[in-house]
């Protein structure tokens, strides 16, 4: 999980490279490094972020209108200045960058020491790769991008790599297989990049590599796109949507604050062309063309990993409640390593909000062997899943730089709503009264969230101040909300580092409840018209141990808010859509709570925001 940015072009790239490093940071961060073609080849890197890159090459010669950076996730080799990217041969004349992982590196490393007589100093697959092209071009007297081809065939794994070469000045080499890689065309420059935002400054016209793909890039003769089968690819230009705006915090101190703060006008933006609340109505594109398939599928299985797990489970809960659809959700993860029986009836329904979990894809993957009909929900247009699945919607949230998710869960909870709405009308267990009333209830979240957002921002933070050296938290919900618990739970532990476990209310009595004293605090989300008697139950049960509660209840509540230590009101609304209103408190506290704790809320350790290699 890996940023990787190149240009050439007629500008000095060291600022273009280190400004891209700089968006791409949430990629990962626990090192970086750049590579100059500046009469030769110059290799800058260092251990922590690029602001520590940028202090080091401060007094030092960054010439050149040609070169590439990396932001590196640890996966093979501890982060320091010596597995940082870019990876040199033994000669010193390639370099290379690299996103993913060589699952054949050991093999590739032995026979390179072995028979060929190559050193390494780094504990990285990455290094072996360089190694084995450089071996492959210097033995057969090849040009760079045909070394780099030859190479490829012979691993195994997921790569995004960028490779350049002392003795060819003007020319950079990338290729991809299940890693994302994108190219910017602009006015005699060119930038690759592992997604769109060092692109967007320069130009808006891209080309989204294909898996096994080598793109050959100089200003003389521009792009060149080859498969490994050594075939001329051809390629399309896309325009991207991405505004620099976007990628800027725009005032707030974090960029997870902004996104937070950004969901009022996200969730309208995902609906927005979709559905019509005076007229009733909901469609998605995504869905028409194969909507027969679809009102008849025998069952429906979702993929996800992470925060978008827990808004496939609530689409469970919506999809079985209001279009009667057996629904599984399964972890990605899991999923092909267990021989899962997929038919051609059912329905596959994936969700990232990067579009490039790798999991999630090698899981698709599977499911498309196996006849099923698969269906992407993502935010990063382009992307790989969104190319692989027969169908789609995307979200439309704009880019989510913050590694916790929180637009991006309201978006993918927002379209998944919106999808059980067409499925249950369509299917015919929502009668079109109701169904309209819930279209026009929908349509009403937004401010709803505006509301909860200006309302609890202060009680939020008063509750976080409290909370702030607990060393554990539980979050309980049933029915919709116990997704939300979990997704409550991840918030806090991924940036505050507090454990935090999320169940549903009734387990609380099988196990966790023995956890319970006067330290602990217990997040209740108490929304649930259909179960409120029980959640109140749960509660005394709390109270009786001395635990902490801190409920989430609607508006007007007042029998919980006599029992919990601190109560937090939402809106009203129709219990299937409580998950959009319900999680935004948890996602404030999540956030405050890191920031008195002294945490890195954008970048929290050990995280990265897009997970691409298994």
């Amino acid at each position: 999980m890996c940023g990787i940015v190149a240009y050439i072009g007629p500008k000095k790239a060291y600022p273009i490279l280190i400004k891209g490093l700089s968006r791409m940071e949430y990629r990962g961060f626990d090192s970086a490094g750049i590579a100059l073609q500046n009469g030769g080849l110059k290799i800058f890197k260092k251990k922590g972020k690029v602001a520590d890159l940028v202090a080091f090459t401060q007094n030092l010669d960054t010439s050149g209108h040609v070169g590439m950076g990396h932001t590196r996730w640890a996966t093979h080799g501890k982060p320091d200045d010596i597995n940082a990217h870019p990876h040199s041969g033994g000669s010193g004349r390639l370099a290379l960058i690299h996103n993913g992982i060589i699952e054949n590196y050991a093999v590739i490393k032995n026979a390179l020491q072995k028979k060929h007589g190559h050193t390494f100093t780094s504990e990285t697959d990455t290094e072996v790769l360089v190694h084995l092209i450089e071996e492959i071009q210097m033995r057969e007297n090849l040009p760079l991008e045909e070394a780099v081809r030859q190479a490829l065939t012979q691993v195994h794994g997921a790569y995004a790599i960028v490779v350049m070469d002392r003795e060819a000045p003007g020319k950079i080499v990338a290729a991809r297989k299940s890693s994302p890689l994108v190219v910017g065309i602009g006015k005699k420059e060119f930038l690759i990049a592992s997604d769109a935002t060092p692109i967007v400054e320069h130009t808006k016209n891209v080309v989204y590599l294909n898996d096994e793909e080598v793109a050959t890039i100089t200003l003389e003769e521009g792009l060149t796109i080859r498969n490994l089968r050594n075939e001329t690819s051809t390629h399309t230009v896309h325009e991207i949507e991405l505004e620099i705006e976007q990628l800027e915090k725009g005032g707030y101190d974090y960029f997870m604050l902004k996104e937070i703060f950004e969901q009022p006008t996200t969730v309208a933006e995902c609906m927005r062309g979709r559905m019509d609340a005076e007229a009733g109505w909901v469609r998605l594109g995504g869905m028409e063309e194969h909507m027969k398939r679809m009102i008849n599928a025998q069952r429906m299985i979702i993929l996800g990993c992470g925060t978008s797990w827990h808004a496939g489970m609530i689409a469970e809960y919506l999809l079985e409640d209001l279009a009667r659809l057996p629904v599984e959700v399964e972890y990605a993860s899991e999923f092909r390593y267990r021989n899962p029986v997929v038919r051609d009836q059912d329905v596959v329904l994936a969700i990232s909000q990067s579009g490039e979990t790798a999991d999630t894809f090698a899981a698709l993957e599977l499911a498309k062997e196996r006849g099923a009909l698969t269906y992407g929900i993502v935010n990063v247009v382009g992307s790989s899943i969104a190319r692989l699945t027969h169908s789609g919607s995307y979200i439309h949230v704009g880019p989510e730089i913050g590694v916790a998710s929180t637009k991006a869960f309201t978006g993918q909870v927002t379209m998944l709503t919106m999808m059980a709405l067409v499925l249950g009308y369509e299917r015919g267990y929502l009668p079109k009264s109701r169904y309209q009333e819930l279209v026009q209830e929908l349509a009403s979240i937004p401010k709803k969230i505006e509301k909860l957002l200006k309302t609890c921002q202060k009680q939020v933070a008063y509750i976080a101040e409290e909370l702030k050296n607990a060393p554990n938290a539980l979050y309980l919900g049933r029915g919709y909300n116990f997704p939300v618990a979990l997704e409550g739970a991840l918030k806090l532990k991924e940036i505050s580092y507090i454990h935090a476990e999320g169940y549903p209310a009734a387990e609380m009595k099988h196990g966790p409840i023995a956890l319970i004293d006067e330290n602990m605090p217990v997040f209740v989300i108490a929304t649930n018209k259909s179960a409120y008697d029980k959640v109140v139950s749960n509660i005394q049960e709390v109270k009786a141990r001395k635990g902490i509660v801190i409920a989430i209840v609607t508006e007007g509540d007042t029998t919980i808010k006599k029992l919990a230590d601190h109560t937090i009101e939402i809106p009203d609304t129709e219990e299937p859509f409580t998950p959009l209103l319900s999680v935004i408190p948890l996602q404030l506290l999540a956030y405050h709570t890191a920031v008195l704790r002294g945490c890195d809320v954008d970048q929290p350790r050990n995280l990265a925001k897009s997970v691409t290699v298994e």
